[in-house]
This record gives C-alpha cells, sequence and structure tokens, in this order.
C-alpha cells in the first residue's frame, strides 16, 4: 500500500517558511507584491484568482487584482502590463491563461519583465530553466520537486518518466528532474509502448490531461507516482491522470487528487513572489 503525499501538509510547512521571510523583509523595509491581472469571466480562472488572493492574504504578500472585460484589446492589456512593470510595490505580474482567443498569449507574457513574471513563463525564464540557471520557477513543476523530496527519495540516479509534454508541466518538469540528476524520458500522445515505460519509472509524472489513463499494471512496484491530472470520471467525481485505487497497491508513494499537486502549485507562486521581491530589493535572506 503507497504513502500518500500529502500536498496540503507540505504546503502548509512552507508556507511556513514563507512567513518568517516575509517578515524579514518587512523589517528591511519591503512588503512582496503581486498583480493578478484577469481577462474575461472564466469560472475556474476566478477560482484561481480568488485562491490566489486568499494565499497573498495568509503570507501577508500585498496583493492586487485587475479584472477585464473579456472584449479587451490588446494595447489596453499590454499598456495595464507595462505600467505594472514599472510599479515599485510589485515584484510579480501573473496574467491568468487562459486569454480570450482575440489576445496572443505569447506576446502578453512576452510583455511581462522577466523579473516580475513570477509564472516563468517567459522564454528569458523558460531559457533559465533549460540551462539551469533560474532565480524563477514554473510553479507546478517546482511544487512537484518540493513533493518527491518531502518522500525522502532522492531524483539521483533515478529513472523518471514524465507523460506529458505541456510548456506548463512537462518540459520544465522533465528539466528539474534532469538538474537533480535523474535519467528522463518524456512520452506524450503518440508514444507507443506507453505502458512499459512507465513501468520502467522510479518516478513517475502523468499530466497528460486523461482519466486515469495510467493504471496499476503500469507503474513500477515502489514508484514514486505524481498525478498531475484534473478530470472528471465517468460519475462526474473529480480525478486524477492516475487510476488511483487501482495504483496505490502497488507504488511506494502516491499524490491523491485533490490534495496532492494541487496546493503546491500556488505555494510556489508565493514563493516566487517573495524570492522576485528580494531579488528587486537587493535582500539576501
Amino acid at each position: 500500500m503507497a504513502k500518500l503525499i500529502d500536498g496540503k501538509a507540505v504546503a502548509a510547512e512552507l508556507r511556513g517558511r514563507m512567513r518568517k521571510d516575509v517578515e524579514a523583509l518587512a523589517a528591511a523595509g519591503i512588503k512582496p507584491g503581486l498583480a493578478v491581472v484577469l481577462v474575461g469571466e472564466d469560472p475556474a480562472s476566478q477560482v484561481y484568482v480568488r485562491r490566489k488572493a486568499e494565499a497573498c492574504k495568509e503570507l501577508g504578500i500585498h496583493s492586487e487584482q485587475y479584472t477585464l472585460p473579456g472584449d479587451t484589446g490588446r494595447e489596453e492589456l499590454l499598456e495595464l502590463i507595462e505600467r505594472l512593470n514599472k510599479k515599485a510595490d510589485i515584484h510579480g505580474i501573473l496574467v491568468q491563461l487562459p486569454l480570450p482567443g482575440h489576445l496572443d498569449e505569447q506576446e502578453i507574457l512576452a510583455a511581462i519583465s522577466p523579473g516580475k513574471d513570477v509564472d516563468a513563463f517567459h522564454a528569458a525564464n523558460v531559457g533559465a530553466v533549460m540551462i539551469g540557471s533560474y532565480h524563477l520557477l514554473p510553479c507546478t513543476p517546482a511544487g512537484i520537486m518540493e513533493l518527491i523530496a518531502s518522500t525522502g527519495e532522492t531524483v539521483d540516479g533515478k529513472r523518471c518518466v514524465v507523460v506529458g509534454r505541456s510548456n506548463i508541466v512537462g518540459k520544465p518538469m522533465a528539466m528539474l528532474l534532469m538538474h537533480a540528476h535523474g535519467t528522463v524520458t518524456i512520452c506524450h500522445s503518440r508514444t507507443r509502448n506507453l505502458a512499459d515505460i512507465c513501468r520502467e519509472a522510479d518516478i513517475l509524472v502523468v499530466a497528460i490531461g486523461r482519466a486515469k489513463l495510467v493504471t496499476a499494471d503500469m507503474v513500477k512496484p515502489g514508484a514514486v507516482v505524481i498525478d498531475v491530472g484534473m478530470n472528471r470520471d465517468e460519475k462526474g467525481k473529480l480525478c486524477g491522470d492516475v487510476d488511483f485505487e487501482g495504483v496505490k497497491d502497488v507504488a511506494g508513494y502516491i499524490t491523491p487528487v485533490p490534495g496532492g499537486v494541487g496546493p503546491m502549485t500556488i505555494t510556489m507562486l508565493m514563493q516566487n513572489t517573495i524570492s522576485a521581491a528580494k531579488r528587486q530589493g537587493n535582500q539576501t535572506l
């Protein structure tokens, strides 16, 4: 029976440390500030934005929210980002994705100052993660590395398999595992013999967006299994990309859905905001 990796507990421990950092910054006259920009009325995005504001309040981080109509033009959005780039009390800027179809996501993300890009989606930060010389990390992969560390298992020398190749999770996840000296295979929708490859993994990260894709027969006994998926099953119940009920009897460690990776993403966003405030304030706390 696998040991449960409790994302809420790991996130709570990290936030406890972050509070001390925020207090130390306050003593130096710096209050970390995060601006969140929401375009349109996507319900899921509204929930995420609310949770980010709540996390800021909990940690003592200054939070500003800019809610724009769905038909906002590129010039207006770019002007707002430029104002936030120049705003001294804002250390992190996050534009909530997805954006309405008439806006070019890459253009908008490229307008954010790399030092304030707390999602780490700007090309400069993506490149920094690639070469291993980074200051800001993509939130979900960074959170997953913390979850793996919480098990006491090391990545060094392990066979790691990442199922999914998105720019937000799959690709940067592979980079972080390689920087930790894991031997990494990336799988995706066109991978042949997926089950065989997954069975070789000491650490298996699944982020492909297909409910219960990974079943017990695809998992190596004792493996660390990280489920990034957020889906609804045939009964409308929230579930991940991993068949939790089957896999928990094979894996050594496993994240639940919900309560696994989810709590870590916003926590690492807070960490990035604090890190950005330290760099912009020339603090080495």
